[in-house]
């Protein structure tokens, strides 16, 4: 196996340890409210406490891996986050897990928000580069859902400290094989471009508005902290853009959005990730609290999902991408998620897992395998070598902030849509597949507008049966990267 393939392998591990962790902890909640005496309204921040760093810092993350070297960056966070994984396992009281959650989203931020510049530095050559996007869109899909399977083995075999144990030793062996594979990076150089005014105003704007995202859920829609804050969030972000229009080193250069592709993938993403992850979060919620599954069941209940992701962007994604173009697939991608989170909103309260459940967990499967390989590779469409690490943080940032809203705002509607089923006077198992139906029948409806504004902004590619002699349509120059053993850069 060659050098680079072992780089994308060692940055495929940092990822899956990370991006397991965003929902490992779902299955495992009510055990860590039990264990550790939290309240209901702060057993939420076991989840905020990550969301809110790793989606405020990850366009800085990204933008210091482009100035400082992102091979430096991932592995800093890599071992940020082991360490503060350590320390979540060894929590004895909510606030010290807490806190520890929220140094685990710090390292998170710092390792995710510069593995895609680095993917896309590696592979410049289109066909290659379409396999190792699918590989790790692989990670990032099938990741979420594997982190539900394991928290629910882990806590119901062992107990829920292990779901953060676990990262122990996996960060410890993706950091020993990225030191071996992956050299150091020169970076651009601090002087190149440190707008610390514009990080401290995009850092706080997209937390705050993360944390307002998130708090929504508690506050309410309409009440003032959330309409106070979400102002404050978005004034702050309106100055970081107008910041970057007239600095001479701008930390998020304006231009990166002349792209269609960038700018409408990216838009695209966010309410996909929207719909997708909320559906993981909920579908978890159905199968326990409607179908009565224990942790352990859920994880293999939904244990398909993964599977099917693999098969499809493992398997057939990137051939699809390089003979119909990104565009294509994308759009054959989003029409089955549509489907499938249609259906799912007339699921039984009774439902048979054969019957209801698994066939739109393979609809669902393919359409993820095919639509997130495609939507990363139009949103990276637009990255120089120089600004890789500044696009990889821009499409985490978008996910991440798409996955905080979808969440909030599905799992809100699904709430208030059960309370007033249980007031006029449903019984509990139907109430809550009411308030499941909305938020999925929701989700389905995000999926539709993206795919409408895949057709509309994205540019349609000319069939490329054979690509193997036709130059990267990506801007990116190898030598950014050294990737070991042979004595020139790859």
């Amino acid at each position: 196996m060659s050098q680079r393939w072992l780089a994308l392998g060692a940055l495929c591990a940092g990822m899956l340890m990370i991006i397991l962790d965003q929902t490992i902890v779902t299955v495992a909640l009510p055990t860590i409210q039990r264990d550790l005496g939290f309240s209901q309204a702060g057993l939420a921040w076991v989840v905020n406490a990550y969301l809110i760093p790793f989606g405020g810092l990850l366009l800085l993350a990204g933008r210091l891996g482009d100035l400082v070297g992102r091979t430096r960056v991932f592995l800093g966070g890599l071992a940020v986050f082991t360490v503060a994984s350590l320390l979540c396992g060894a929590s004895t009281g909510p606030q010290m897990l807490i806190a520890a959650r929220f140094v685990q989203g710090v390292g998170g931020a710092l390792a995710s928000a510069v593995a895609l510049g680095m993917v896309v530095t590696l592979f410049p050559e289109p066909g290659e580069r379409a396999k190792a996007i699918g590989v790790f869109s692989f990670v990032g899909a099938a990741g979420a859902s594997i982190g539900v399977v394991a928290g629910g083995v882990l806590t119901q075999a062992i107990n829920w400290h292990w779901i953060f144990f676990v990262n122990v030793p996996l960060g410890i062996a993706a950091a020993a094989l990225a030191l071996r594979v992956l050299g150091s990076d020169r970076g651009i150089g601090l002087r190149a471009g440190a707008d610390l005014v514009g990080a401290v105003l995009v850092t706080a704007g997209l937390m705050l508005g993360v944390y307002t995202i998130v708090e929504a859920a508690h506050y309410g829609w309409s009440s003032a902290h959330t309409l106070g804050f979400g102002a404050l969030a978005v004034a702050l972000l309106a100055a970081f853009v107008g910041r970057q229009a007239r600095a001479a080193t701008p930390l998020l250069p304006l231009r990166v959005f002349g792209s269609r592709d960038v700018s409408g993938a990216n838009l695209v993403q966010a309410l996909m990730v929207a719909a997708m992850l909320a559906f993981q979060f909920l579908a978890a919620l159905y199968l326990q609290r409607v179908l009565g599954y224990q942790p352990a069941r859920v994880g293999a209940a939904l244990l398909p999902i993964p599977l099917v992701i693999a098969a499809t962007s493992l398997g057939v994604s990137a051939r699809l991408t390089t003979r119909f173009g990104a565009r294509t697939v994308l759009l054959a991608g989003l029409a089955l998620l549509v489907v499938g989170l249609a259906l799912l909103a007339r699921v039984p309260v009774a439902g048979g897992y054969a019957v209801h459940i698994l066939p739109l967990m393979v609809v669902l499967g393919v359409g993820a395998g095919l639509s997130l390989p495609a939507v990363t590779t139009l949103a990276m469409s637009g990255a120089t070598a120089e600004d890789s690490g500044l696009a990889s943080g821009l499409v985490n940032t978008t996910q991440q902030v798409g996955g905080a809203l979808g969440i909030a705002v599905l799992a809100t509607l699904a709430t208030s849509r059960t309370d007033q089923l249980l007031a006029a006077g449903s019984g509990g198992p139907a109430a809550l597949t009411g308030g499941y139906h909305l938020a999925f029948g929701v989700a389905a409806g995000l999926v539709s507008v993206a795919a409408i504004l895949a057709a509309t902004l994205l540019r349609p590619a000319n069939p490329r049966p054979d690509t193997e002699s036709e130059p990267a349509d990506i801007e990116s120059d190898p030598a950014d990267i050294d990737v070991r053993p042979a004595p020139s850069r790859a």
